[in-house]
């Protein structure tokens, strides 16, 4: 059985990514993973952040009204998207474990500095047809290896210029298969303890709550500067996982 102190670092880790993806829309996975990792193992971590991933997603994709048009669209954005994920997760259980956790550290840094940047991703038009495959593949391997399933997969729909509500309900039904499969790899490896399962159904309050929370922040402070100093500590935050891991 954890402890109180482990419990409560737990809890405060998914309420501020919840308010993370209250905020901006997504973040949960990958704020939750860079603060967990840094106080325990990767494949730990990883089997934490699970549950309160899974629930905010189904959430955000179950919302909007767009689910049929989404799927129709990017259904092989989300087939291989799951594929990948669930194959790759599958056999990374050979890995060593501080090698993927730099790996998570490097993509945290690539990820911030993308979004820091907020590039104008040109828009796919006629490649759609073998983009969509190729983007859910590569997000699906990333997510397989580090855990975090937002890059490229993100920059990718930002890309296909869909209205607001749509962009975030698309968000959601991606990240709710690649969370869902994640969990299905990770079970078939052994690492979803009782226990585990157990902490990790625990974040799920604090995690809707930091989203309800996130909400009402969002309507009271500039989305650009708090994105600001979300990424640029995220940075931080995935150097100190890369030091930590593969050079120390």
């Amino acid at each position: 059985m954890p402890g109180l102190e482990t419990i409560l670092a737990v809890g405060l880790v998914f309420l501020l990514a919840g308010t993370v993806k209250g905020v901006i829309g997504m973040g949960l996975p990958i704020t939750s993973l860079a603060l967990l990792t840094a106080l325990l193992d990767f494949e730990r971590a990883v089997t934490l952040m699970l549950v309160p991933s899974l629930v905010t997603n189904v959430w955000q994709g179950a919302v909007g009204g767009h689910f049929r048009a989404l799927v129709a669209r990017l259904w092989s954005f989300l087939l291989l998207g799951g594929v990948l994920t669930t194959a790759v997760a599958a056999a990374a259980g050979g890995l060593d474990a501080r090698l993927l956790a730099g790996g998570l550290g490097v993509l945290l840094c690539a990820y911030s500095a993308v979004s820091l940047a907020t590039p104008q991703v040109p828009t796919p038009g006629r490649h759609e047809t073998w983009l969509s495959p190729l983007m859910g593949a590569l997000t699906g391997a990333l997510t397989g290896l580090t855990g975090s399933f937002v890059f490229p997969a993100v920059l990718y729909l930002q890309a296909l210029r869909l209205p607001r509500d749509m962009f975030i309900q698309a968000m959601g039904v991606f990240f709710t298969v690649c969370t869902a499969c994640l969990a299905l790899a990770l079970g078939n490896r052994g690492l979803v303890s009782g226990e585990l399962a157990l902490l990790s159904a625990g974040g799920v309050i604090p995690a809707l709550a930091g989203m309800v929370l996130g909400r009402r922040i969002r309507r009271r402070l500039s989305e650009r500067r708090f994105r600001q100093v979300l990424f640029a500590t995220l940075i931080v935050v995935g150097a100190f996982i890369v030091v930590r891991n593969l050079v120390l």
